[in-house]
């Protein structure tokens, strides 16, 4: 079974549909280099957008949580995410940006910008990975797609170790076999992976905004 979707989801209001009730922490962090990372600890009070050509994972599946941690006002702060998990990933030409305003010593607002997987024979490659969305734009392909699975019950990857709190196992998610996704264009609150190769990485600071998109 087969499917061709172009995405335009308001990713908030959708995870909050599928997750009447939760409280707990969300995974989070941005993986620089191959390595285990934490299964769960607090979200940064800022998101970020991450575009990328060409997205192809095996095992997808989706489901809603919420991330939680403080903003940068020091303030708690809940934000509702539809997870998508894939037990392993490669991505053509990816960019990821995050804004940093108001910065002291009168620097300003400040871009950091990271790029990877440049080249098309060398994309990058992460296995386990899971994002935490609030916002998708792409043109996806799924094969062997199933819509409306119980959350608890999507087999691998499944749900990520450590956010079992913030996941209502019987609230809706979907799963399949390959997806393909081309033109992405997303803001997250997190990105984790057992391991994330970035080929040919190249990190930069901008001063004002410089964002992927």
């Amino acid at each position: 079974m087969s499917s061709q979707v172009r995405g335009g989801t308001r990713w908030k209001r959708f995870a909050l549909v599928m997750v009447p009730s939760v409280v707990a922490t969300a995974a989070v962090g941005v993986g620089l280099a191959q390595g285990a990372l934490a299964a769960s600890f607090s979200v940064s009070g800022q998101s970020f957008k991450v575009s990328t050509d060409k997205l192809v994972g095996h095992d997808f599946v989706q489901y809603g949580s919420v991330a939680t941690g403080m903003n940068p006002e020091g303030k708690n702060g809940a934000h509702a995410v539809a997870v998508s998990g894939f037990s392993d990933a490669t991505i053509t030409n990816m960019c990821q940006s995050v804004v940093t305003p108001n910065l002291p010593f009168g620097l300003g607002t400040v871009t950091l910008q990271l790029k990877a997987g440049t080249d098309p024979k060398k994309p990058v490659k992460a296995t386990n990975l899971y994002l935490d969305v609030a916002e998708l734009d792409a043109d996806a392909y799924f094969e062997n797609i199933d819509i409306g699975v119980a959350a608890g019950d999507m087999g691998k990857p499944g749900i990520q170790a450590g956010t079992e709190k913030a996941v209502n196992p019987n609230g809706f998610a979907q799963r399949a076999e390959t997806v393909t996704l081309t033109g992405v264009k997303q803001t997250a609150w997190a990105t984790t992976a057992g391991t994330f190769k970035l080929s040919n990485l190249s990190l930069r600071l901008h001063s004002g905004v410089k964002e992927c998109y």
